[in-house]
């Protein structure tokens, strides 16, 4: 199990596309098997907004005894380039409780309208504690349909699969919500699907969640 690798969290990144350029972002998502918290933050670091400071840091925990070794916490500043409005390009350096640290290099490619967004993310990365280089992709939705000045109703999906050399599969995951907004606030449901190590190992946790940008 010590070999594991779980890379997670990182999907929340793709929100910077959505957002305004500063921001703070926090989403607890509290289920039977497990809890998630994460906060994320987004700076412009120049006049232009071409280039920005998008830190993460996250903290899951299972409820199980038997499932407590995948309790994970990661901590990733990135900086992002913005070559126009549909692709970035950025590095940053990631540490993950299970992974140790790894240097890291992202495209984002992002299309959206007033109502929908999608983000596909392709990374390549080198893991110091593996000493070996690794792939990732991940892909996000979110589709939004408005009620009225306050509330709208939204569905939001997250994707990730991670390849150590390239070819042994890691750690994939597949969550998605289902909630409305209301002045900003964010509830509803949610259901996690996570995958572990070579020969996956399957892990399922229903709950809500509650989301709130600053």
């Amino acid at each position: 199990m010590k070999k594991i690798r779980i890379i997670s969290g990182v999907f929340i990144i793709g929100l910077v596309s959505s957002l305004q350029a500063q921001f703070t972002q926090i989403e607890l998502f509290s289920g039977f098997d497990k809890t998630d918290f994460t906060l994320l933050s987004n700076y412009s670091i120049n006049d232009s907004n071409n280039l920005s400071i998008t830190t993460l840091a996250f903290f899951h925990k299972f409820r199980k005894k038997e499932n407590q070794i995948f309790d994970e916490v990661g901590a990733q500043p990135t900086l992002f380039f913005n070559l126009n409005k549909s692709i970035s390009l950025g590095p940053s350096l990631y540490y993950n409780s299970f992974g140790g640290f790894s240097e890291r290099f992202s495209a984002k490619f992002t299309l959206k309208n007033s109502k929908a967004l999608f983000v596909l993310i392709p990374t390549v990365a080198y893991s110091v504690k593996k000493n070996a280089s690794l792939a990732e992709i991940f892909a996000q939705f979110q589709l939004s349909r408005p009620l009225s000045a306050k509330i709208s109703l939204w569905l939001n999906g997250q994707l990730l699969t991670v390849w150590d050399k390239f070819k042994i599969h890691s750690r994939s995951f597949q969550q998605i919500r289902l909630g409305a907004s209301y002045k900003g606030h964010q509830v509803g449901l949610g259901l996690d699907c996570d995958q572990y190590g070579p020969k996956p190992i399957q892990k399922f946790s229903f709950g809500m969640y509650y989301r709130k940008t600053l």
